[in-house]
């Protein structure tokens, strides 16, 4: 009994050791002091980002609504969609 108590215990300290350990993060890039100018890309990167929203706004709603439907259909509830 103290033997498989003993493991658990070693085998939580050895993943909470070797996931504190691995996370890592970059440097973040050096500001230029300035305005990007001519050849130079804005801090971060220059990717619009708008199109993007739209589609993950778009498919979350899409998959809310779904999920009411099953919801609805599981409990017999008549929905007025």
């Amino acid at each position: 009994m103290k033997i498989k108590y003993l493991k658990k215990i070693i085998i939580s300290l050895v993943f909470v050791f070797a996931t504190s350990f691995s996370f890592a993060q970059m440097m973040s890039p050096q500001d230029p002091g300035n305005g990007p100018t001519g050849s130079d890309p804005p801090v971060g990167g220059g990717a619009p980002i708008s199109g993007g929203i739209i589609v993950l706004l778009t498919l979350g709603a899409a998959y809310g609504g779904k999920k009411v439907v099953d919801l609805a259909k599981k409990t017999g509830q008549d929905t007025d969609l």
